[in-house]
């Protein structure tokens, strides 16, 4: 019997035959799926403050639910979500865990090469951290391809579906915790948020150049270099809320339709590369 996606409202109308999700199968199943196909989804989160009004989770709900809604629709395996990423700047906020740059790459190549091991030879990353994850994945990614001969690649959340999100938030200001992430949660999970804590926070600094790692809302035609903050200089730069940019704004169908247009740009990604020929190099086991 087809079993439906844990969170049917993203409307997805593919279903695997099985779970999309690869820690609820079986090995025989696995198995079987690595005769026909060699793509997985590896969602990576992060565990950070996002306001007073949504939860820690955030980033990590982003990745889950890209990588649901993706490999639903172009039946293929994810594998279970990390919830740990790299944010040593959010620890100036209660709740926040980071690893080092360096743990979370380890993690990954050892992820990835564990799974190349087994023949998976197309690996997508998912970064539901909106780039700050960014650099130690695409560093994983990079020497996971050079070590294992494996495709690897890295879609951001906030990177593979700009010009939609723009259209979908022309406020100019989505922001961290701001317009599109609490659509998102309103959406998706909606009994996380608390829209009588929702805020206006500041905007990202401006001047002739910005220092911000990447602006990844409007306008695109700032320019900016990268700096990356420390704790006490985000926890002074978004006072009191935490938050970047206007969450009071936020709706539940922008939500829906910025998670839409993620998965299915992610699915062009992944379409894109289905057929790339892949020659795997000798893979020892991580110990």
């Amino acid at each position: 019997m087809a079993i439906a996606p844990s969170h049917p409202e993203t409307e997805v109308t593919v279903k695997l035959e099985t779970s999309p999700w690869l820690h609820e199968l079986s090995w025989p199943a696995i198995e079987n799926y690595l005769k026909n196909d060699d793509i997985v989804l590896i969602p990576v989160g992060a565990t950070e403050q996002h306001g007073r009004h949504t939860p820690m989770s955030v980033d990590t709900e982003w990745s889950v639910a890209v990588a649901e809604g993706a490999a639903v629709k172009a039946k293929v395996l994810a594998v279970p979500p990390m919830h740990f990423g790299w944010s040593p700047h959010h620890l100036a906020y209660p709740g926040a865990v980071t690893l080092r740059a360096e743990t979370l790459i380890d993690v990954l190549v050892d992820v990835g090469q564990s799974l190349a091991y087994h023949g998976f030879k197309k690996l997508i990353f998912i970064n539901g951290n909106r780039l700050a994850n960014h650099a130690p994945m695409e560093i994983a990614a990079t020497k996971l391809r050079f070590q294992t001969g494996v495709f690897a690649s890295v879609v951001d959340v906030g990177l593979v579906a700009r010009r939609e999100i723009a259209e979908i938030c022309p406020d100019g200001q989505t922001g961290h915790a701001g317009d599109v992430e609490t659509s998102f949660m309103l959406h998706w999970k909606p009994e996380l948020v608390d829209m009588s804590k929702a805020a206006v926070g500041k905007a990202h600094g401006g001047g002739p150049i910005a220092g911000h790692p990447m602006m990844l809302e409007p306008p695109f035609d700032l320019n900016a270099v990268t700096i990356r903050s420390t704790d006490a200089e985000l926890r002074e730069s978004a006072a009191p809320t935490g938050i970047a940019g206007d969450a009071t704004i936020a709706t539940a169908e922008k939500g829906k339709a910025a998670l839409e247009a993620i998965i299915n740009n992610t699915v062009l990604h992944i379409e894109q590369v289905r057929n790339k020929k892949v020659e795997l190099k000798p893979v020892s086991i991580p110990v």
